[in-house]
This record gives C-alpha cells, structure tokens and sequence, in this order.
C-alpha cells in the first residue's frame, strides 16, 4: 500500500499546516513496525504534498500569469467599460500593464521566498518605475510620503507581499470570485446548507484551469498496489479543494484507490454527516486525531481485494471513529466506544511521543509575507515556522465559546517536553528552519519550562537552540520569573484569549481567569521582551453595550501602558459542540433563545453554526471595534475616548483612567515581594545572567542589557557557582550567601521557579 497525504488549497502560504507532518511520522511509525496490530509490510511508502503551496506557484509564475491574462482580459475589458471610474481604471490597468506583471512575477516571488538573487532585485522593484503597480502598492507609497521617508530596500518584502494581494484581488474580481490567498472558497465552507452547493462550486476557473494540472503533475495511476489517499481539511476554505481533488483522484484511479477526509472542519461541521452524496467522493471520513482510526482501517485492509469496493470488504463493520456508505447507509461513530479502548489507547501512547515529520519539505518555495509593520501581527506570516503541538487538547477546556464537548479539545494529552525540543531540533536540523509555532490550545506551563530547559541544553550542546512561540492562557502562573527563564529559552511570543476585558464578561465565558490576573501575566512577558497578542470576543449572546463598551476601554488601556502588540476582535457564533450550548440543553441560559423550526435552522449539510435571537445585533460595532484596533496597534489614538470610535451613540466607559495602571502597580508590588522570598533547596535555579566579573568583593555582570554589581563576601566562590550553575542545582550557591545576597542575584538574573 502507497499512501499520499494531502493539504489542499488554500492555507497560510508561508509554512506547511501540520497535520500531513504528523500523519506522515505515524504511517512512518507504522511501515517500521513500531505499532501493535499493523503488519510492516502492509505499508511501502509514504509521502506527504502541500498542494496549497503548489497552487500559489502555479498561479504567480510567468506561465500562470500568462494564462491567467489570456483567459480573463476580455471580461476584464467588458466589465470595466460598464463599471464606475475607480474600477473601470483598476481593470483597464492590469490589462494594460499585463506584461510587466508577466516579467516581474517570478523575482516578486523570489524576494518573499528568499532565493539567491532576492536582495539584489529588491532595489529595482521598489525603485523602478517600470515595476508593476496596483492600489494596495500605491496605497504603500502614499503611508510613506506623509511619514515623510523614502521607500528603501528593506520595504521590499511588504511591497512584495501588497502585489500578490493586487494581483489576487484581479482574480477575484474577474476570474473567480471565490478566489483569496488564503481560504479558497470558505464561504462555501461553513454551515452550508446543501452539499449541492459544493457540488456547483467545483466548476470554479482555478480549481480547473490550474489545481487541476497541479494534481495531474503529482498523481500517476499504480495498479499493483493499493493507493491510500488522505486529503486534510482543516478549514472550512479548503473543503471545496478537497472534494475537487477527490473527484479527480476517482478519475484517474477508479476504484483503486481509498480515499479519506479529515481535518478540523470535518470533525467540526460534519461529525453528524447525513449527506450520503459525500460518499461518492470519499470512502472514508475520519475524526479527531485520526490515528487509532487508520490502525483498525489497516487491520482490516490485510487482504484486501481490488475486484470489490471498499464497502463490501468491510461489509458494515464499525470503525473506530469512521464513517463510510454500506447499502445506502452511513456505518460508524464519530466518537469513542467502551468496544474501541484498544484504538483510543493506542492513540493516547502515540500522542505522548509523535514527533512531526517535514523533513521532505521544500521550505525554500514557501513565501513569507509581510502584511503588516505591527511586530506581532506578522509573525504569523513572515516566518517559515515547523508547526507543532506541546500537548494535545486544552487543559482548562471550559470556555463557554469554545467546542469544549469535542474529545480532541477535552480530552487532555501533553507530549513529553525533553522528547519533543530533541524531535523537533532534529527537524530543523534537516529543514534548516529553527522556528517553531506551538499551535496548541494553550500550551501547559509546566511542560513550557521543561521544554525550555531542555532547548537550553542543546544549545550548550549543539550551540543552536529553537526560537519558538504559540498559545497560552493569560494566568497567574507566568510570574516575571517563569517569563524571564522562558525569554532566554528561546520563547519569542504569546497568543492568548482575553474575549471580554471585564470581570463579568470573563465569568459569563468561564474564563477561569481575571484581569489581574492577565495584567500581571502580560507585565512578566513584556518586561521579558515577549509579543503579545490577544483574542477578543465581542457579540456574546448576554453581552451588554455597557460590557461591551468597557472591555473595549480596557483594551485601550493594555495597549496604552505597552503590554500588548496586537489582538484581534472575533465576533462570538454558537456552535453545537459548545459549552454553552450543553448547558443550554441542560435548561441553564434561560435568556438564550435559539431559533428552531424555521428554514435557517433546517438540517444542513455543514452544521456546527447555531443561530440566535438577537445575534446580527452585535454586526453595527464591528467597524468601530476594528478601525479604532487598527490604530492601537501601530501606536496611533491610544487616548481617543473609545466611544468616539462609533457613528452611533454609545455609553462612556465605566471603569477609571487609570483601571490598569493601578492594576500594573499590584503587579510590580508583587514582582518585588517575590525577589525578597526566602530561596529553597527545593526551588530549581536558572543564572539567566553574564559571566560574573570578580573584582576583590565585587560582582560585575549584565542581564538584559543592564550593568549589575553588588558586595558579595565570598564573591569569588559565587562567580564561579553562577558561571556552571545548572538548572535545579542551586544547593551550594544558597550556602554561599546571605539573604541580602541572593535577593541581589534576583533582581539580576537568578530566576526562581518552583
């Protein structure tokens, strides 16, 4: 059997999305034995395509481009002679200028992937007046004109990324008009009603005239073996693609193939799936992590025979969390089975030690964009980032907004940390990338420190450690002590949920936090030189205007007193698998008034979207919430009174100016209280400092840019314990000095954590 993961179009451009890396180390695991239950045999090879990232090539090259003009400049011509001026000159121009789009495409693309001769065409392209041009460019020019500077070369890769928008907005406005950079088609995607929809979307200009070829260059037809096809679906934007590349895997393979579908927007909108149409294109669907699902398919695949359809070979037998078509009906269970605790055991082992594998991924193709000048806003994107989980599922997993009820999200599994930072130094060892994104729900502090120490180790070791970042929960735990060990391990920054900036906007979601809380977090990572960024909520369905306009002003004042870098406004969709939905269903929310028994609520084909009474009332705050966050995060209105933000009237704010201000003065108390703690055999110590200069009684060392100094009676003993002190082997030092001593060494880099 040859297996084939595929990601299909459209996700985040800069780096591969994880699930293929880590399908394809357990199928790894699989073909070298190293799973009860599956014959080694069974498996020959396994290969892993981003297809996503073949698209982006196939479009925005010479020849794409080529095509792409010829097949649309003559709608473009007739939809600019019937449009108004502005687009009318827009479309005009592309046309116009065609030609040097054409020439300029493939070094456009090579200064936002890097290549050889990246550098040197970024002085032509952001000087040349014969260069392309679109509005978002010139929009670019004209930011820089009233800053008062002069574009330099440094500009070129947000200049590089601005003309990929220009030319993505001709292809939507004239080619197809599902077509965006990232998440093709998503509005097909989330709670669509018919999977007929689907079905008409597959006629689309792109998916025709160019992923087709892309997967005619990668699929050939081998009859001696069984070809095993697993297409990932992580957002709704891909499902379209994927249903695509099904239809043509069956055209080129017939029944010779087993086709399967997973991926977040499976386990999400179609885990209760009553479509049987689906089938026609996938034989399987699989959910959640998936893994214990492949073992129980393969142990029934040992004998498998071409001359019958999969649904015959396994003739109504239920897979562990698999659904497939036998007679007409639709067999299997998206959840676990006391019957399957073999499988769902075999995938708790493997979680705690997969490693994910993108050691045959070409990052050199994959561009990195630059949308935007805020440091934290795109780090997402500029960056090819090895992307991996500390731990599977979330460990608080009560979020009211959250799909808590989802065994992927509730049912909690870390990774061993040492085993992990090893894994994933060995990756980029052979990727050359040492970035690496946590995606995690939120990343376990505990199994954060572990990781670091470990990273640091390596470095000692290896002399290279990983830079890293992901998500966490803004709590108490992240004293100035964790941020500050966590800072030196490499950790760069933070995305964390706020949603509502209020006490009772935190207790109406169950946030399990409160604003002093992610005060004194955001304080210790700031002070450590770490970005943060927050997600906000707003639309909650008991949310009031007063709450709303309130956790808006204690967003401002975050990012007045410097403790965010971004964030982001969500507007909140009830969803089935929420928690706030089961406790609906068990009569709490009383004043939640879901709509049923009307066509909006009739069963749909994706349908994880639930809707409410009053939910479209939030939509007139969405411009106001985003325009005045815009400008807070690039520094601009930060004392603009936050009602001024609506063309409408709005309550003033309840809470004092200086709400988080006095919050910050708490914080830094409790900072200060903690270096004068006693220090414990049993505390692990970090020197997290410079090498200790000994003059006579005297210390000399910098931390973090800053001269330190202090009296020490047995300063030479002491700088030569901090210059080899280990993690955890902090015994002979606290022997050494006083109190007074080691409250000095605190303020100056000795990092306690418990």
């Amino acid at each position: 059997m040859k297996i084939t993961i595929i990601q299909p179009p459209l996700v985040q451009l800069n780096t591969p999305y994880p699930s293929g890396a880590y399908l394809k180390s357990f199928f790894n695991m699989l073909r070298e034995g190293k799973v009860e239950g599956v014959s080694q045999n069974l498996i020959e090879n396994v290969r892993w395509l981003d297809l996503s990232t073949a698209l982006f090539h196939k479009i925005f090259c010479r020849q794409g481009l080529t095509k792409l003009f010829s097949l649309s400049e003559k709608k473009a011509l007739s939809m600019a002679a019937t449009s108004d001026e502005v687009t009318a000159y827009e479309l005009t121009r592309y046309v116009s200028t065609q030609n040097l789009w054409i020439n300029w495409i493939d070094r456009i693309v090579e200064i936002l992937c890097g290549g050889n001769s990246a550098r040197e065409f970024c002085h032509e392209f952001v000087r040349s007046p014969h260069s392309p041009k679109g509005h978002r460019m010139e929009n670019f020019f004209g930011e820089l004109a009233e800053q008062g500077r002069d574009i330099t070369t440094d500009d070129a890769k947000i200049l590089a990324s601005l003309a990929l928008a220009d030319l993505a907005d001709y292809i939507t406005a004239v080619f197809d008009h599902d077509f965006r950079l990232i998440s093709y088609a998503e509005h097909l995607g989330t709670s669509t009603a018919s999977f007929n929809d689907v079905i008409s979307g597959l006629k689309s200009p792109v998916l025709n005239e160019f992923y087709k070829d892309v997967l005619n260059d990668v699929l050939s037809p081998e009859p001696d073996s069984i070809p095993l096809f697993l297409i990932s679906v992580p957002f709704p934007g891909c499902f379209e693609a994927a249903v695509f590349t099904a239809q043509e895997i069956r055209k080129i393979y017939g029944d010779k193939a087993i086709i399967v579908t997973g991926g977040g927007y499976i386990n999400t909108e179609l885990r209760n799936v009553t479509e049987t149409k689906l089938f026609s294109y996938f034989d399987l669907i699989s959910y959640d992590m998936g893994y214990g699902s492949y073992i129980h398919l393969l142990e029934n695949l040992g004998d498998f025979d071409f001359s019958k359809k999969l649904e015959n070979h396994l003739k109504g037998i239920p897979l562990y969390k698999m659904k497939y078509l036998y007679n007409g009906q639709i067999i299997g269970t998206a959840d676990s089975k006391s019957e399957f605790k073999k499988y769902s055991d075999a995938e708790k082992n493997i979680c705690h030690s997969l490693i994910p594998d993108f050691s045959e991924i070409d990052f050199s193709k994959y561009p990195r964009l630059a949308d935007d000048t805020n440091p934290m806003h795109s780090i997402w994107n500029d960056g090819a980032w090895l992307k991996a989980y500390m731990a599977h599922g979330c460990y608080w997993h009560r979020c009211a907004f959250c799909d808590t009820q989802l065994e992927y999200v509730n049912r909690f599994c870390k990774v061993n940390a040492e085993h992990l930072c090893n894994g994933l130094t060995e990756q980029a060892q052979k990727t050359k990338v040492w970035g690496i994104h946590f995606v995690d729900e939120a990343c376990p502090p505990a199994s954060m420190i572990d990781f670091g120490i470990q990273n640091c180790q390596n470095e000692n070791t290896n002399g290279k450690k990983l830079t890293w970042w992901g998500n966490i929960r803004f709590e108490k735990t992240f004293t100035r002590d964790m941020a500050d060990f966590l800072s030196y391990s490499g950790l760069t920054a933070v995305s964390g949920g706020i949603e509502i900036a209020t006490g009772d906007g935190l207790s109406a979601v169950n946030k399990g936090t409160t604003i002093e809380n992610i005060v004194s977090a955001t304080c210790a990572f700031k002070e450590a030189g770490i970005l943060v960024h927050s997600y906000m909520i707003f639309g909650f369905y008991q949310q009031s205007e007063q709450d709303l306009i309130n956790s808006m002003e204690t967003l401002r004042q975050l990012f007045k007193a410097g403790l965010l870098d971004s964030a982001f406004w969500h507007k909140f969709t009830l969803t089935l698998h929420s928690t706030v939905y089961k406790e609906w269903q068990e009569g709490k929310h009383p004043e939640l008034k879901i709509i049923t028994g009307n066509d909006e609520n009739k069963k749909r084909f994706a349908e994880n979207d639930l809707h409410f009474a009053g939910e479209n009332k939030s939509e007139k705050y969405s411009e106001g919430l985003n325009t005045a966050l815009d400008a807070w995060m690039h520094g601009q209105n930060l004392d603009t009174n936050v009602q001024r933000w609506f063309n409408f009237n709005m309550p003033r704010p309840t809470l004092p100016k200086d709400y988080i201000d006095k919050l910050i003065e708490k914080y830094e108390a409790r900072r200060d209280s903690a270096y004068r703690e006693p220090v414990t055999e049993n505390d692990r110590l970090f020197w997290l400092g410079g090498k200790p200069i000994v003059q006579g009684e005297n210390l000399t060392w910098f931390f973090m840019g800053q001269e330190m100094n202090g009296h020490f009676a047995r300063a030479k003993e002491v700088g030569e314990i901090l210059t080899t002190l280990q993690p955890g082997t902090g015994k002979e030092l606290i022997k050494l000095c006083s109190g007074k001593e080691l409250g000095r060494l605190r303020r100056g880099g000795l990092c306690k954590l418990i």
